[in-house]
């Protein structure tokens, strides 16, 4: 395994990128290097947190040799352009959720990064947090019994600004890519297969985002799920994991610490806290950095990101839901 230091680059500057600043900051490291599309926030960034180097323009930050890995945090309608000049320039990558807008981006990417020898992933805090891998541990180990059925749901309040990127086509908004690859995350990593079987509803907004939409899925093993998602109306996240033996619930799953099992038989409760919410970013990046230290990217789990960007496309493509300019 490699001990190199490796020199993180951030592209944006928004709320994640200070998270992430802060997160390597606690692993007692600081940026090499930003950039933004507006120059001027990059360097107010630079200067919050004493990153090295700020880029002139976006395209230098693909070029710089000193730099290992970028973390891409630009909303995903811009994710497969910047992927590709990163990989082509010999960059990790780590992107935010969604990864790309659709399975040919992502299949493209993935086919590029394993050309390159490098490691891409999508920034899923669920892949990360030590609650989920505690409780995939223990499915595996079956203490709970087979995975039944798995409920879930996730709903915002958004106002009907129609220039914001939750409703605005022109920058991939809508319910599915931006709360829905969440809830369909944890389905795939709580069943044993990928879900072959797909079945939906959907309400689309002023602007033609998917507003609401409830999905239904099952794969080869029997396991079922469903799905409520809304960008209009706040509903709790919310997540219940039914096995032979009980049920676990789970609240704020994004970046949950606390589960709770209730056992079929005797109704006991047991409540099952790994991890603090607070870290979700910490924990994100040390699995990247192992990844790429030790070549070993399984903890990234870019094929659960993969299955789940297969469900996306698939419902899409049933609603015909196609943004500007996107190729399937």
């Amino acid at each position: 395994m490699s001990e190199k230091n490796l020199n993180w680059a951030v592209l944006g500057v928004g709320v994640i990128a200070n998270e992430m600043a802060k997160a390597l900051h606690k692993q007692g490291k600081t940026l090499y290097a930003v950039a933004n599309r507006t120059h001027e926030k990059a360097v107010a960034f630079a200067e919050k947190y004493n990153v090295t180097k700020v880029y002139s323009s976006v395209d230098d930050i693909f070029t710089d040799e000193a730099v290992d890995v970028i973390y891409i945090t630009t909303p995903h309608n811009t994710h497969y352009q910047f992927m590709k000049r990163a990989l082509e320039n010999g960059k990790h990558l780590l992107v935010e959720k969604s990864i790309t807008l659709n399975s040919r981006e992502l299949d493209e990417m993935i086919a590029l990064a394993a050309e390159k020898n490098l490691i891409i992933a999508e920034a899923m805090t669920i892949w990360h947090m030590p609650l989920y891998k505690n409780l995939w541990r223990k499915i595996e180990n079956g203490d709970f019994g087979k995975v039944q059925i798995i409920t879930l749901n996730f709903g915002s309040f958004k106002e009907y600004n129609m220039n914001n990127r939750f409703f605005n086509l022109n920058l991939a908004g809508g319910a599915l890519l931006d709360i829905g690859v969440y809830a369909l995350s944890i389905v795939r990593s709580f069943m044993a297969e990928k879900p072959t079987e797909i079945l939906s509803q959907w309400q689309p907004s002023p602007t033609g985002s998917d507003e609401m939409s409830t999905i239904l899925l099952k794969n080869s093993c029997g396991q079922m799920a469903t799905v409520a998602l809304s960008m209009h109306s706040k509903q709790p996240k919310r997540a219940v994991i039914s096995c032979e033996r009980g049920y676990i619930e789970i609240l704020e799953y994004p970046r949950a610490e606390k589960a709770i099992f209730v056992d079929a038989e005797t109704g006991k409760v047991e409540e099952i806290f790994a991890g603090e919410r607070a870290d979700a970013l910490f924990y994100e990046l040390g699995d990247m950095e192992q990844a790429i230290k030790s070549g070993d990217a399984s903890n990234m789990k870019l094929n659960f990101s993969k299955d789940v960007m297969d469900i996306m496309t698939q419902l899409r493509k049933n609603w015909g839901l196609q943004y500007p300019n996107e190729v399937w």
